[in-house]
């Protein structure tokens, strides 16, 4: 199989021809390895080099996704006996004793995982950017940043190298790296997808484990495949009514649309992103009897501090200070030690505040959705940011200070992880350069099938398959 083969086809258009005969998976597989090596050398997205052999997956034809290559993230733990980082210099490498949930459910079903992929430190980042991997470039333009923290994923994703991978999102970091490189990135609703057996709840509930894909029925495809909960699960989302795979190409509507432009933050947001979230409202507002206006949620713009700030301090300072040896300091980038440092201050009145700030917008946003079907909105608030843009290693930096310049730049995405709807992703814009300009679509909670729905319409009408990167292991 020639990498130009391999490169133009998603996950699902993988495993039907691996299913039909018409190649084999090792044949799949070789070609993967022959396309990660090729984009690996230009994008600097692998943190280790590749498994030998890949990972222990389901040999059953039959799987939903049996043959294809896959791609997990540094963010940890995630599969048995392979090392995490977080991206640091300080972390030796953790190796987990066992899968996490989501693991085993990627192995059932039958995803060939051949590496792993970068993150920035910690995983606070929207830029993958660290001291220890050094910068992972976008295959749009290499010097533009890919986003983060699922940035190494995002760039191989999009170069073709692997049509999906796992990535998790803690304030959009599914999301933004997929507005950064012009894939599908979708942010399930709290307690759609797994995050056991080693934590009750993923970072308070504000992160969320997924994929990035290049198609909508690939995110469709592999939410079927992952969804439900886990043994001893703390809460779980409402099962769907259907396969999410029934969803698409489904009718759409009629819908009662919010769209708004405007940063909660009082943020500048780019035109040209503004211009591309606004073409989408207009589109939908034209057909499918669909009633689109100008709203948005109404909240207090400080409770995203007033929540994430304690939440991100206790989340990430916990393991570091109960390891059995702490990092060194002079190995961890200027924000961690910060971090560090604003730990051995925090209270537990301190959480408990932060928990109701976390109440008060969920409570906010959650009456929002009673009036609106859907919410459109940028993803990003600029195109991808020149790399050195945000700079985790700047010592001017506390916390609040490094949430408000990420947030800055990424506006909009933070807010649902606080809240816990679901939120697309979709690459329907472009900057005069041809960078990708991501659009945000988020649905009520427990709504996936609307956001697929709807998705899936939209890459009919606006369709992207055919726009590929410079940087793109297919090209000739």
């Amino acid at each position: 199989m020639e990498a130009h083969e391999y490169a133009r086809h998603d996950a699902v258009g993988l495993r039907d021809l691996i299913r039909a005969g018409e190649v084999t998976a090792a044949e799949v597989e070789s070609a993967a390895r022959g396309a990660l090596d090729a984009a690996n050398t230009r994008l600097n997205g692998l943190a280790l080099p590749l498994f030998e052999p890949a990972l222990d997956h389901s040999p059953s034809p039959d799987g939903p996704f049996a043959g294809v290559p896959f791609l997990i993230k540094d963010s940890g733990p995630v599969a048995k006996g392979v090392p995490f980082f977080l991206g640091s210099r300080a972390l030796p490498g953790i190796v987990p004793p066992h899968d996490s949930d989501l693991m085993t459910r990627f192995r059932a079903a039958g995803l060939v995982t051949l590496g792993l992929t970068t993150a920035p430190e910690m995983v606070i980042s929207f830029a993958t950017e660290s001291v220890k991997y050094g910068i992972t470039r976008n295959p749009w333009n290499l010097d533009r940043g890919v986003g983060g923290s699922s940035g190494g994923a995002a760039a191989l994703v999009a170069a073709g190298a692997v049509p999906i991978a796992h990535a998790t999102d803690g304030a959009g970091s599914i999301r933004i790296p997929a507005s950064a490189c012009g894939l599908v990135g979708l942010k399930p609703s709290r307690g759609r997808t797994p995050c056991g057996p080693d934590l009750d709840e993923a970072f308070f509930g504000i992160s969320y484990d997924f994929g990035l894909t290049r198609t909508v029925r690939d995110a469709a495809h592999f939410l079927d495949a992952i969804q439900g909960p886990g043994v001893g699960d703390k809460y779980t989302a409402p099962p769907p009514l259907r396969p999410y795979v029934d969803e698409l190409g489904a009718p759409v509507g009629p819908l009662r649309i919010a769209v708004t432009t405007r940063a909660w933050s009082g943020g500048t947001v780019d035109p040209d992103v503004a211009r591309a979230t606004l073409r989408v409202a207009e589109l939908l507002a034209g057909s499918g009897g669909h009633v689109v206006e100008e709203a948005s949620p109404a909240f207090d713009w400080e409770d995203v501090f007033r929540a994430m700030v304690p939440e991100v301090v206790a989340f990430v300072a916990a393991p570091l200070l109960g390891a059995p040896r702490r990092p060194d300091p002079a190995k961890l980038e200027a924000v961690t030690r910060r971090l560090l440092h604003e730990a051995g201050e925090l209270g537990p009145f301190d959480l408990l505040s932060a928990f109701a700030a976390q109440n008060r917008v969920s409570r906010a946003v959650g009456a929002f959705f009673t009036d609106y079907d859907l919410l459109i909105t940028p993803t990003l608030g600029r195109p991808p940011a020149p790399h050195g843009t945000l700079n985790y290693d700047d010592p001017k930096h506390t916390v609040r200070s490094w949430l408000a310049e990420i947030f800055d730049y990424g506006p909009f995405t933070a807010l649902f992880n606080l809240t816990g709807q679901p939120a697309i992703s979709l690459p329907l814009g472009t900057d005069p350069t041809g960078l990708p300009l991501g659009v945000q679509l988020v649905a009520p909670y427990g709504r996936e099938d609307t956001l697929l729905r709807l998705a899936s319409h939209l890459e009919q009408v606006l369709p992207w398959r055919d726009r590929t990167p410079p940087v793109f292991v297919g090209a000739g």
